[in-house]
Order: C-alpha cells, then sequence, then structure tokens
C-alpha cells in the first residue's frame, strides 16, 4: 500500500475504505462478509475508514469489528454529522457522544461536518459559537481532526476552505467530476492552502463501471494500454499529488483485491496524453447518453411512496446507455417490489437531501412517461408473484 501524508504527518493509505455501501441483507449489514472485507483491507495496508452518523448501521459494524480484533489504535476512523441535526451545541455533544459509543471509542480522528453546501451553513455553525466547541473537543481528546464534506458548485467550495483552518474536506471528484462540484480547481485551492483532499464517489456510485455506454466501452478496449474502467478510473485521481486518499465503497472480496493492486501500482504523474484524450472520450460517450446524474448515494431514500429512486434512474439510464429493451427490463424487475416512477406525489423530500441537486420529480415524470407501460406493468407483477 501507499501512502500521503494528512496536515500533521500521519501516513493515511491512498485507499480508503468508504463504510456506506457494505452490503446488507433485509436491510441489515451482513456482519461476517463485512468483517472479512475490513479485515482484508487492513491486512494490505488500508489504514483509513470513512462512515457517518446517517448511514444505517455503520458506524455500530466498524466499531464493532475494530474492537474485536484488537486493531482501534492501528486505523483512522472518519465520520460525519449533518449540520442540520446541530440546533445547539448541547445537541451536538449528545450526537458526537452517540457515535463515540457506536463506534466503540473514545477518540474520531476526522470529524466532518456533512454535506455542506454553501458558507451560509458554516456562518449559522459559527453564531452557535462551534469554532470554541471544536478548540475544546480537541483539547479533550474526542475529535483528533476537523473537516467537512462537500456537495456544491467550486466558488461555495472555496469560500468554505478559506472561511476558516480546516484540516482535511472530502470532495466528489472525478474524472466526469473534473470541472463540476468543487471540481480540480477547488481541489487545488485547498491543496495550495495545506488541505489534505480526501475523495468520494472516484466510480460515481458505479455508473464509470457498469452500464457503460457501448461506444465508452469500445474506447477502452481499443486504447494501447490495458486497464479495467475501475483501474482507469482511480489511476486518474492517484495520477495527482493533490489528492490525499481515495474511498471506495467496496463490498466484496474481488473488489477490494483489485483496488488495492491499483492502489499500489499507480505512480503520481503516470497518466500520459493518450490517456488523458482517451478518458475525455469516455467522458463525451457517457455525457450523450446519460439521462440522470445520479451516483446511487441514496440519500433521497427512503420514498414515501416506496419508489426505489436510484435504482429507478439506473434502468432509464440503461435504457439510452445500452438498448431500451435492458433499461425496461431492469425497470420491471424493480417495480416487482418497489412503486413506478408514477406514483410519485411531489412532496419534495428526496430533492432536499439530494447531493448533486437532481430535479427528482422532474426526473420521475419523465421516466413515467417513457417506461410506465402497460407491458412493463404486467411484467413487473408477472415477476412478482414467481418471486413470491
Amino acid at each position: 500500500m501507499k501512502y500521503r501524508n494528512d496536515k500533521y504527518g500521519n501516513a493515511l493509505s491512498v485507499l480508503g475504505f468508504g463504510c456506506m455501501r457494505f452490503q446488507k441483507k433485509v436491510g441489515r449489514i451482513v456482519m461476517q462478509e463485512t468483517e472479512r472485507q475490513v479485515m482484508q483491507a487492513f491486512r494490505n495496508g488500508i489504514n483509513y475508514f470513512d462512515t457517518a452518523f446517517i448511514y444505517p448501521g455503520s458506524e455500530a459494524a466498524i466499531g464493532e469489528i475494530f474492537q474485536k480484533n484488537g486493531i482501534r489504535e492501528q486505523v483512522h476512523i472518519a465520520t460525519k454529522i449533518p449540520p442540520a441535526l446541530i440546533r445547539s451545541l448541547e445537541i451536538l455533544d449528545k450526537l458526537l457522544d452517540e457515535q463515540l459509543k457506536r463506534l466503540r471509542t473514545d477518540y474520531i480522528d476526522f470529524y466532518l461536518f456533512h454535506m455542506m453546501a454553501d458558507v451560509k451553513t458554516w456562518n449559522r455553525l459559527q453564531e452557535m459559537g462551534i469554532e470554541q466547541w471544536i478548540s475544546d473537543k480537541k483539547a479533550c481528546g474526542k475529535v483528533r481532526q476537523i473537516g467537512f464534506s462537500f456537495h456544491g458548485d467550486t466558488e461555495h467550495f472555496c469560500r468554505i476552505i478559506d472561511a476558516y483552518d480546516w484540516d482535511m474536506c472530502l470532495i466528489q471528484y472525478n474524472y466526469m467530476d473534473e470541472h463540476t462540484q468543487a471540481g480540480r480547481r477547488g481541489l487545488v485551492h485547498a491543496h495550495e492552502k495545506g488541505i489534505p483532499v480526501m475523495i468520494m464517489e472516484p466510480l460515481r456510485g458505479g455508473k464509470l463501471v457498469n452500464d457503460l455506454p457501448a461506444r465508452a466501452e469500445q474506447t477502452f478496449a481499443s486504447h494501447a494500454v490495458q486497464h479495467t474502467p475501475a483501474q482507469w478510473a482511480l489511476r486518474w485521481l492517484w495520477d495527482q499529488p493533490e489528492v490525499t486518499v481515495v474511498l471506495s465503497g467496496m463490498n466484496t472480496d474481488e473488489m477490494v483485491r483489485d483496488n488495492i493492486q491499483t492502489a499500489c501500482d499507480t505512480q503520481v504523474g503516470e497518466l500520459t496524453q493518450a490517456d488523458r484524450e482517451m478518458l475525455a472520450e469516455v467522458v463525451r460517450h457517457i455525457n450523450s447518453s446519460m439521462k440522470v446524474g445520479c451516483t446511487a448515494c441514496n440519500y433521497c431514500m427512503p420514498c414515501p411512496q416506496n419508489i426505489n429512486i436510484s435504482g429507478t434512474f439506473a434502468a432509464y439510464n440503461k435504457r439510452y446507455a445500452k438498448n431500451k429493451a435492458a433499461g425496461l427490463k431492469d425497470y420491471a424487475r424493480l417495480t416487482a417490489q418497489y412503486a413506478p416512477a408514477s406514483a410519485c406525489i411531489g412532496c419534495g423530500k428526496c430533492e432536499s437531501h439530494c447531493p448533486q441537486s437532481i430535479s427528482i420529480r422532474a426526473q420521475l415524470r419523465e421516466v413515467s412517461e417513457e417506461m410506465d407501460g402497460t407491458a412493463v406493468r404486467i411484467l413487473g407483477k408477472t415477476m412478482g408473484l414467481f418471486k413470491k
């Protein structure tokens, strides 16, 4: 494993374990498989694990695994708290104590304010006295470093970076988002101020691997240098010295092995101009076929009407990226268990939580118009009967 330093010289593995997408069965984390994968990662040098208060069961799972295997002092835990839950510093104290309890630890290495989108959120926390709170928690040892995760545009990111002496930050960044969200300019701005930058959504929720348009697959296949789409996406990130840690939501043994190997193999500055031109062509093909820029983070869930929003958008994108029949088949399978897009009542709850600022209600109406045909509904019900 390779390592890059944080703000205080601590060596962090360039590959971090994103703990949002642990394998689940009937809504519960499958602990045996999760422990095996987490420990496989640890034994191969991964020492950075990222979770959050709102990831169901995640904090408790890694707390249990680290305690059971006696490795807490050898790993770095990053967890997050949504500013919307912070109504007072007293409430924040209780939330932090709950997270410490879940994690079975008395300190958190990296504590992040979750999904900050603009500087107004930080200003509200400042008025509440958050800077003194941070100082107190660092002094007593409950929090070692403070940061934030970001979903917004470059200008707001730079303003937040400049508003406080942050220890680190977490941004969505990949070869599709090079000039959106915080973007390359935000990455460099933070790096120039000495702030380590951790990366989430390196594969855009799997969109840079699964269901790629045929033309994008052909572009990869015809390139002189051969790597898998996942390897290209990760190599593009580790090629940049401004990137500190890349998080991957690994939930299979194969994924853990492959990502570790890629992390060990990649060198800063290894991508050639031909490689960059190839990836730019892939981006053009993806953009030409993508209907909805959903990363399947599922922050929009649960839907009060039982619509599987990310699954619906995945089927819709597949309809255009692959072919109509493949998308309809996936959608039919989905509606055997969940409500169709037409069930949306426009409450807007989903949109208030979407990091990508997707107009979910409008997109669901579009999906309904194109995919909620009689044949699909009948197929979905039939598949549901066979499932039962």
